[in-house]
C-alpha cells in the first residue's frame, strides 16, 4: 500500500527547509545529517528507478537510523563517548523524520495481539509472530527491542 504523493513530498519538503534552515543558522551537524538522508533517498529512488513511496522513504530513514544505534552501541563498548555523542546527536535528528516511537506499553500490545492472532504458543512460532508484529511497527520500534519482547513474551 504506497502512501498519498502529499506525505512523500512533505517529507522531501520537510528536509529542504530544514536544511535551508540549517545552513542559514551555520549548524554543520544537523546540515550534514540532512544531506547525508537526502544523499539515501535519492540513492534508493535510482536503485528503485521510481519515485519513492512512504514506505520507502520510511524503511530508508529506519535504515539510518538503525545504523547510528549499531553505532553508539560499538563506540561506547570501545570508550570513544566522544564518538558515541556525535552518533546519539545525529540519530536525534534522524528520529524527527521518524514516526512517533511506540511506549513499551503499546509495543507489548501489539505483540500480545500478534501472539493470540497466530495462536503462538512457544519461542519457535517467533517467526509468525514477527510477521504481523514488523509492519505494524516499521519506523515506530526499533527491530532488535521488538524481537527482544516477542522472545521474552513468547516464552512467559
Amino acid at each position: 500500500m504506497s502512501a498519498p504523493a502529499s506525505i512523500i513530498v512533505s517529507t522531501i519538503e520537510k528536509l529542504d527547509a530544514e536544511l535551508k534552515e540549517a545552513l542559514k543558522s551555520r549548524d554543520e551537524l544537523k546540515v550534514s545529517v540532512i544531506r547525508m538522508t537526502k544523499s539515501s533517498l535519492k540513492n534508493k529512488s535510482i536503485e528503485k528507478m521510481a519515485t519513492l513511496t512512504d514506505d520507502d522513504i520510511l524503511s530508508v530513514l529506519s535504515s539510518l537510523a538503525k545504523q547510528r544505534r549499531e553505532s553508539i552501541e560499538q563506540f561506547s563498548l570501545a570508550g570513544r563517548t566522544d564518538l558515541a555523542e556525535k552518533e546519539k546527536k545525529e540519530l536525534e535528528i534522524i528520529q524527527t523524520y521518524l514516526p512517533k516511537q511506540l511506549s513499551s506499553e503499546e509495543l507489548d500490545e501489539i505483540i500480545l495481539f500478534a501472539i493470540k492472532e497466530c495462536n503462538a504458543v512457544s519461542p519457535n512460532d517467533m517467526g509468525k509472530v514477527m510477521k504481523i508484529v514488523a509492519p505494524k511497527t516499521k519506523g515506530a520500534a526499533d527491530g532488535k527491542i521488538v524481537s527482544q519482547k516477542v522472545r521474552e513474551l513468547l516464552t512467559k
